[in-house]
């Protein structure tokens, strides 16, 4: 894609999460809805992260050993900005629409333009909120804000086989099994093999 083409891109994505009077854009989902990450949203990200963190890293990359403190937060969101800048990733949290709690995130990453028009996405829940259909809904949200904003033609996730609650996800929000990957990613510390799925932007 052409310089000026991807930049559009860039300018629009960011048009939809940028400050809207006091509070980021919305993009919104059934009963969730999705924004940017803010230095405000450090406390309850950092409560819910730690309070799942039993739940959370069978399925993630190694945690640091600052994973939840407010250094590590600050420099997460530097890097979000960068990414979505650059056209590289969006980051993404879910909270919940009839309190505003936030319940999860959703990331977008890996953006391939050029033949590929294609996007990586990851997602996790807090402990507390899992099972609830709020993931399901984010991640609906997600892929139409990868598909109609960002004009990407193909969303790609992947998860371990024994993970039961991220493959009904992928199912229920309409992902097709593809596939599986030896060895794809490093998984708290040991490289797993994944189930790879796949969504098509059939209206492009």
């Amino acid at each position: 894609m052409a310089r000026s083409m991807r930049f559009r891109h860039t300018r629009e994505a960011m048009a939809l999460i940028r400050k809207d009077g006091d509070t980021a854009r919305r993009i919104d989902g059934e009963g969730v809805y999705l924004r940017a990450p803010e230095a405000r949203d450090y406390q309850e990200w950092a409560d819910v992260r730690e309070a799942s963190r039993n739940f959370l890293t069978p399925w993630e990359p190694t945690w640091a050993q600052d994973e939840t403190s407010r250094a590590s937060y600050r420099y997460k969101l530097r890097r979000y900005t960068e990414d979505a800048r650059d056209d590289k990733a969006h980051a993404l949290f879910v909270f919940r629409d009839d309190d505003d709690a936030l319940v999860g995130g959703v990331t977008l990453s890996n953006i391939r333009r050029g033949v590929a028009q294609t996007v990586s996405m990851g997602y996790w829940a807090g402990e507390m909120f899992a099972g609830r259909g709020y993931i399901t809904a984010a991640v609906r949200a997600a892929v139409r804000f990868a598909f109609e904003d960002l004009e990407l033609h193909r969303v790609e996730a992947a998860c371990q086989p024994d993970n039961a609650a991220s493959r009904r996800v992928l199912a229920k929000a309409g992902f097709t099994h593809e596939g599986v990957a030896r060895a794809y990613l490093k998984i708290n510390g040991a490289w797993r093999d994944h189930l790879l799925f796949a969504m098509i932007n059939t209206a492009a």
